[in-house]
């Protein structure tokens, strides 16, 4: 089996590739990424002489197509994704996520070829605190940011040529994911990296937002699960049952340092932040068999903490940048 696999420098999509190259040796696996800020080549050094690397865009239609051509499936985990960003420059966002999902499509078209589309849980847009219900695969889209905007129109792109054009294609929108590889801007590794340098950890607002958690390699198990036997067409919502308000996830990280629970500070809180996202992953589970192997946070939060200690030259490029638009942003410990 030949796998394109978009995004496969990023977070989530590089540890779909160390995955794969682990756990299935026949599959060839080639990835195409831009190599934005969070695309990072490093991020695949372990796994660097059994892959094929090509750097691009995946909003350039010659080159996706000739990509495309040459493979069995695409696993589509390219994407803008901090909604900080998407607020200061929306555009990045628009060309990315749904001009360049269109790109995809249209190659998978031409060529007959399976298609895996990664999204998210924000484009349901946010239950109330005490809202007892969570989003499931027919829960209205309502996003409230232009991140999550742009990839619910990349879903429903992935709709449209499955019933126009008979499009070979799987969804799959899940929680919040944390482990290895995710870039310090992000919630957890920034507060982890922040305590390695001595630094108190920050929350916006409240701190009272939930949200759902799932370890990187589970969201991934959960994708080849559904890439060899989802049905065409389908949207399965993966989910691991990790419901934490942000402010307890910085206590756990601080308790994993061996600090107060109550050192960290306040700042203020972003534009538009949704409350709780919660995800029922029933269909996911009853249909395809599937369990997250992470079923304890406490303790993938704690192996992600060692992580971070272990590799820090990894992650010590990205910090200094990452802290300096922080602070360009206005962000101001309340």
């Amino acid at each position: 089996m030949r796998v394109l696999v978009t995004g496969g420098a990023g977070f989530i999509g590089a540890n779909f590739v160390h995955q794969t190259v682990t756990r299935r040796p026949g599959v060839h696996v080639t990835v195409l990424d831009k190599l934005t800020y969070a695309g990072n080549r490093a991020s695949l050094a372990a796994v660097a002489d059994r892959i094929e690397f090509v750097q691009g865009d995946i909003a350039d239609p010659a080159l996706v197509d000739r990509l495309v051509g040459g493979v069995d499936a695409v696993v589509h985990f390219a994407a803008e994704s901090h909604n900080d960003n998407s607020l200061a420059d929306p555009w990045p966002f628009v060309q990315t996520n749904i001009v360049g999902t269109y790109s995809l499509l249209q190659a998978v078209r031409r060529h007959e070829v399976r298609y895996h589309h990664i999204s998210t849980d924000e484009v349901y847009g946010d239950l109330a605190l005490d809202d007892p219900t969570a989003f499931t695969e027919v829960t209205p889209y309502n996003p409230s940011s232009p991140y999550s905007a742009s990839k619910a129109s990349s879903d429903m792109l992935v709709r449209a040529w499955v019933r126009s054009f008979g499009v070979q294609a799987t969804l799959s929108n899940c929680s919040n994911n944390y482990g290895p590889y995710q870039h310090v801007e992000k919630f957890i590794p920034r507060q982890i990296t922040n305590l390695i340098d001595g630094v108190r950890p920050r929350l916006y607002g409240t701190g009272h937002q939930v949200r759902d958690w799932i370890h990187v390699d589970d969201h991934n198990s959960a994708v080849w699960e559904i890439l060899q036997r989802g049905r065409i067409g389908q949207t399965y919502l993966i989910g691991a049952e990790g419901e934490r308000d942000n402010k307890s996830v910085v206590e756990l990280i601080l308790e994993a340092f061996g600090r107060d629970r109550d050192d960290f500070d306040h700042v203020t809180d972003r534009p538009g932040h949704d409350l709780r996202y919660a995800i029922d992953s029933t269909l996911l589970r009853t249909e395809l068999g599937w369990q997250p192997e992470y079923s304890d946070f406490r303790t993938g939060l704690a192996a992600t903490v060692q992580w971070y200690r272990d590799n820090e030259a990894w992650w010590r490029p990205q910090k200094d940048t990452t802290e300096t638009a922080y602070a360009a942003a206005g962000e101001k410990v309340l």
